[in-house]
């Protein structure tokens, strides 16, 4: 069906302001877009400065965290260092309660570092390992098998089966 003449008249009207309004509505959604744009920039901006400072409060963490990790392990040892303190004290001309003084704070000390899994690596009578030992010195004619621990110079030391201190031992030949 074809419009009539003041129909179509009305279209031709309608037309350019109906195009008026499309080149106002661009520029409305380009300001609308451009603030959506700024609105996006200040959050970015934000969630930045928020990940650098969570970054910096667990370098902080972390720090505070190795300066006391020794913390627990060391207020442990402090009646050992009493104990010793006291002994020295104490000591006077009877060497066999000094001797006893030395061995219960000994065994005391044992106690704390194998608490926190400090063990000694197995050394005389066992067989020679050389991820736990470092042979110093061979023995002859020992009446032991070859490559036996006869001997140990120092002893060698674990850390939660990590080897801390090998032990410096005499191996048989």
């Amino acid at each position: 069906m074809q419009p009539t003449e003041p129909q179509a008249a009305e279209m031709e009207q309608a037309a350019p302001a109906a195009g008026s309004e499309e080149s106002l509505d661009p520029q409305a959604r380009i300001a609308e877009l451009e603030s959506a744009l700024e609105a996006m920039r200040e959050q970015q901006l934000r969630e930045r400065a928020e990940l650098e400072n969570q970054r910096k409060r667990m370098a902080r963490e972390l720090e505070q965290a190795r300066r006391f990790a020794n913390e627990r392990l060391l207020s442990e040892l402090l009646p050992v260092l009493d104990n010793l303190e006291r002994g020295l004290e104490a000591a006077g001309t009877d060497f066999e309660r000094l001797r006893e003084g030395v061995e219960l704070t000994l065994r005391q000390f044992q106690k704390v570092v194998e608490d926190h899994g400090l063990v000694a690596v197995p050394a005389v009578g066992h067989p020679f390992n050389p991820e736990h030992h470092q042979a110093v010195s061979v023995a002859e004619d020992t009446g032991q098998p070859a490559d036996t621990v006869v001997s140990a110079m120092q002893k060698g030391y674990l850390l939660h089966g990590r080897l801390l201190r090998p032990a410096l031992v005499v191996v048989a030949r």
